[in-house]
């Protein structure tokens, strides 16, 4: 049983999210994803695979217009929109900001067009230094995330978690009533986007520790309705 599929297009970081998921499966992470500790974490590029999976999960890291590029040049498109269209699917980082329509990355890049918005560079829009010091571009540590709506995926995460980002673009949603969380680094910005089976993330719950792999355990429970 393939319980969950890492798309793998050739960058970022499918391994590290693939190690997380399957440490959720194994039981050692300390709580249950409610699935069997066979069900098989696949990362691939192959569409029948992607295809056949029980849930979807899209990360990426770098640039979008060379992660879309790689997705083209490898036929995926197809099956990452069906996937997104029919089962849970989670994407993370890169894989959050490809949802929207465009990017301001490299003087302007069409993104999916899954979730009408932009996605904006921090450059010009947060000042040098808040309270807590400096902010330096990209935003990358731990920041607090604040939950704005009820999701099973926030299933045993406290408000006002940190969790671990890396990111020098933000996405800006035409509307308000997706966005699941919120983070502040020199103003606010969506660190997460909910609508019906899609879940997206800004952070990275892989690098989160314990309580990014209970966002993934829930994520592996999670039928995709709310």
């Amino acid at each position: 049983m393939t319980a969950v599929a890492v798309i793998d297009y050739g960058m970022g970081n499918v391994r590290s999210v693939s190690k997380a998921l399957e440490h959720v499966l194994s039981g050692a992470a300390g709580f249950s994803s409610g699935l069997p500790s066979g069900g098989e974490v696949a990362v691939t590029a192959d569409k029948a695979r992607i295809q056949a999976a029980e849930r979807v999960v899209f990360p990426g890291v770098g640039a979008l217009r060379d992660c879309l590029a790689e997705i083209r040049r490898r036929d995926l498109e197809d099956v990452l929109r069906d996937s997104l269209a029919n089962k849970p699917f989670l994407g993370i980082c890169l894989g959050m900001q490809a949802l929207m329509d465009f990017s301001e990355e490299n003087e302007g890049t069409p993104a999916l067009g899954v979730i009408p918005g932009c996605v904006r560079h921090f450059a010009g829009r947060i000042p040098a230094a808040d309270e807590q010091g400096p902010l330096k571009i990209p935003h990358m540590g731990w920041n607090r995330v604040h939950q704005v709506c009820d999701h099973p995926l926030w299933q045993g995460v406290p408000q006002d978690s940190r969790f671990y980002f890396v990111h020098s673009y933000y996405v800006e949603p035409d509307s308000e009533a997706v966005i699941a969380a919120t983070t502040e680094y020199g103003l606010r910005f969506a660190a997460a986007l909910a609508r019906d089976n899609v879940f997206a993330v800004q952070f990275h719950p892989e690098k989160s520790q314990q309580l990014g792999l209970r966002l993934l355990a829930n994520f592996l429970r999670w039928d995709g309705s709310v």
